[in-house]
């Protein structure tokens, strides 16, 4: 990761109200809800913002599109139970994101496990919850038949596809090129001839290309290659394709400069594809599997300023939370350049006197730095710093057990 510093000046939050000069939450000041919470460091969520963040989906993307919840976005069981009360299906990446999905009204049909590395307890656990397992190699499509067989149950699969194109100008590619992800694309054929000799009950595919993608031309023309794809592939199918799993890659701003995502121009697109998808692929559900742009900008977190540094012309605030609590925040969560997350001191969003600071943690490593010269309105001790575009990627993302800190609690409000 590449350190650059410079100033950086970021917006007034536009997903949350703010009154009184106080940031507003769950329809509550932010210093009422940290004083419910019980002190800081916390993560808080949004479920209003949640719920319209699904309803802006369904309002522009065609009614046959069945939305996915990505769970590992954020696995916090009362996100996921809201969750399955508005989206079509879940998608896990462990047996205990598994468990947590299976623990909501979601039907079990519904939930898929997709991830390399799944091992014979993992598989057999799935396979007896009749739960779609995405099968990410030939080996593990054996060794699935085996305790299928073993168990006297015909598991549910589909197999996931390394397709031989990337998500342009993604945040993490998932596909193209050598990939510890799914099967590459010219191996499926005699993938699904052998598949179509086992006591198997063949789904479809699951092709996930990319992530973190703000470029709506890119996941458009991801889209017309990956129905492309799956249509070529389902005529080695052993039986009709019921689901084709097109991905998400769904991106959503974080930085200076970045723009949201044009939700309605992937939708009308969409609505163009689909006539032909469906012609070829009669039988099939056409999945869009999303994780982080469904909750990223409804959950913040937040810390307390616990003394104000001053280094060398250099105002530091030190907070009782940081990297191991927040890895992404910090930049060391995939950024090569280092660039800072929204921020805001929370009790003071509009404070006229201003200044450059910069926020870290309590960690005795450099690497814990939540904002570099960051101008925000001048905080002093017992203040609230606010993390925004906190709710994908945070806590469960974060080396929790580093230095031995307590955990952040969660809240769903």
């Amino acid at each position: 990761m590449i350190d650059v510093r410079q100033k950086s000046k970021h917006a007034v939050s536009t997903q949350f109200p703010v009154i009184n000069n106080c940031l507003q939450i769950g329809g509550m000041p932010l210093t009422r809800l940290t004083q419910r919470v019980g002190g800081t460091p916390f993560y808080a969520y949004d479920r209003q913002g949640i719920s319209e963040r699904i309803a802006l989906l369904r309002k522009h993307l065609p009614e046959e599109i069945h939305l996915h919840y990505a769970m590992k976005a954020n696995p916090m069981p009362a996100i996921v139970q809201h969750m399955a009360n508005l989206v079509d299906g879940i998608d896990v990446a462990s047996v205990g994101e598994m468990g947590v999905a299976l623990d909501t009204i979601m039907q079990s049909e519904r939930i898929s496990f997709a991830g390399p590395g799944k091992n014979a307890k993992e598989l057999s656990s799935a396979i007896a919850a009749n739960i779609v397992l995405n099968m990410e190699s030939e080996q593990e499509m054996e060794l699935i038949a085996q305790l299928g067989n073993k168990l006297k149950i015909r598991p549910n699969v589909a197999i996931r596809v390394n397709p031989d194109f990337e998500l342009k100008s993604s945040g993490m590619k998932m596909g193209g090129g050598a990939k510890q992800f799914g099967v590459d694309a010219e191996c499926v054929p005699l993938m699904l001839k052998r598949l179509g000799n086992l006591k198997l009950n063949f789904v479809g595919f699951h092709v996930f290309s990319g992530s973190q993608n703000l470029n709506a031309d890119a996941i458009k023309e991801a889209h017309e290659k990956t129905f492309q794809l799956g249509i070529e592939l389902s005529q080695d199918a052993p039986s009709p394709v019921k689901m084709l799993n097109i991905g998400g890659g769904f991106g959503v701003p974080y930085f200076p400069g970045e723009k949201p995502l044009n939700i309605a121009a992937i939708g009308n697109h969409l609505k163009h594809l689909l006539p032909d998808v469906k012609r070829a692929l009669p039988e099939a559900q056409i999945v869009l599997e999303l994780g982080r742009y469904m909750v990223a900008e409804a959950g913040i977190y937040v810390c307390r300023v616990l003394e104000r540094k001053y280094s060398r012309g250099q105002v530091f605030l030190v907070t009782d939370g940081g990297l191991h609590h927040h890895l992404a925040a910090t930049g060391n969560l995939g950024q090569i350049i280092r660039k800072n997350y929204p921020i805001m001191i929370g009790n003071k969003v509009n404070n006229c006197e201003k200044e450059t600071v910069s926020i870290v943690g309590p960690l005795c490593t450099p690497l814990d730095l939540l904002g570099d010269s960051v101008e925000l309105s001048k905080a002093e001790v017992g203040d609230l710093v606010v993390i925004m575009q906190s709710g994908a990627y945070g806590r469960t993302a974060s080396p929790t057990a580093f230095l031995g800190h307590p955990l952040p609690v969660e809240v769903l409000v």
